[in-house]
Parts: structure tokens; sequence; C-alpha cells
């Protein structure tokens, strides 16, 4: 499994862009690959959910992997 450090690096190198942990953990929420809330996290919702431009790019990282 790709760590979050991995995973932006890939999108950075194929998109020239970076992208958030936080957007990160919510597309992998999504797709059933977190174990659970993490202990840090102040509410029930996430405070900075993945914005849907950034998603494809995130998932399509997470394919690259095999995480998906």
């Amino acid at each position: 499994m790709a760590t979050y450090q991995q995973i932006q690096e890939h999108i950075r190198r194929k998109h020239g862009r970076t992208v958030k942990t936080c957007w990160i953990a919510d597309v992998k929420a999504s797709h059933g690959l977190t174990r659970g809330r993490a202990p840090n996290r102040r509410g029930t919702r996430r405070e900075h959910p993945c914005p849907p431009d950034k998603r494809p790019w995130i998932e399509e990282a997470l394919r690259h992997f095999g995480m998906v």
C-alpha cells in the first residue's frame, strides 16, 4: 500500500499540482480503504473534503498503486 507522500509525489509528477493529505484520506474513505476515524478529527464530518476536480487525480493515483 502506498503512503500519502508517495501518492502526493505521483500526482505532483503527473499533474504538476500538490494535493492535501486530508483530500487523499477523504477519497480513500469513500473507497473503504481507511481503518476508521482519525483520533485527531474534531467533529463527525470532514472539515476539508476533497474538491470534485481533484478527486479523479487521487483515484488515478490509487489505481496506479493497485489500491483500488
